[in-house]
């Protein structure tokens, strides 16, 4: 890799501010001022060092969201901001938004540049299961939480009926319930509680497989993963 690209993501500054810096003589790889920005550093055995610190270069960033309600997972959106929005200090990175909620809907993301887990977390083949917590105009029953569990005939979004997979639902009060699906259709929670009778007025999302949301971040912020987090989820 080249120095100056080193730089610019090591300490998130553009590439001609990176080679300003090499150029001042600034950046030392190993123990040897180096001020050509053409460089070429070997990852594996070169250490680069700017005011006495190591530098790190981290190819794939893994940041969990707390989504507010409001905001899109998408990158654009007509009526609403997006999801990337709340994210600062990673404009270097293509960020990729594994999973998607429904602008209204809350809870966790995962915002990541690494396009091959995205891949596994979104597609069907993987059957991640996702569980959320919902709130409902009406009461859940007995006969609700059998019938998610034996699936259900649904519409999705395009005109074509399906079948639902078995799901798991956990009444924790007559309105509220923890729901596990173990696919993604449009909207798909939410219409299996109309199905059933009742109205979501409240949905966050607590998991993604064995990923679950850090109760500790407020509405709006994010943190990244821990090595641990990212290595379950590759599992």
């Amino acid at each position: 890799m080249r120095l100056d690209k080193f730089i610019s993501y090591a300490l998130n500054v553009t590439r001609s501010e990176a080679k300003n810096l090499i150029r001042k003589g600034e950046i030392y790889v190993n123990e040897t001022i180096i001020q050509k920005s053409d460089f070429t550093l070997d990852l594996n055995q070169d250490e680069v060092y700017f005011q006495e610190k190591v530098l790190n270069y981290q190819e794939f960033v893994y940041l969990m969201l707390n989504k507010p309600a409001g905001f899109v997972s998408s990158r654009k959106d007509e009526t609403y901001p997006s999801v990337l929005n709340l994210i600062s200090g990673y404009e270097k990175y293509k960020l990729f938004i594994a999973g998607r909620l429904d602008a209204d809907s809350e809870g966790l993301l995962l915002v990541t540049n690494d396009g091959a887990l995205t891949h596994r977390l979104t597609s069907p083949n993987y059957h991640y299961p996702k569980k959320y917590y919902g709130q409902v105009n009406g009461e859940f029953s007995d006969s609700d939480r059998e019938l998610f569990q034996k699936g259900m005939w649904l519409e999705d979004g395009k005109g074509n009926d399906y079948f639902t997979k078995p799901a798991k639902l956990e009444i924790c009060s007559r309105n509220e319930a923890f729901i596990t699906i173990y696919e993604g259709k449009f909207h798909q929670v939410k219409r299996m509680c109309e199905h059933v009778g009742k109205e979501v007025f409240r949905l966050v999302r607590t998991a993604i497989g064995p990923l679950e949301l850090d109760l500790e971040l407020k509405s709006g912020e994010f943190r990244p993963l821990s090595r641990k987090e990212i290595e379950i989820l590759k599992k």
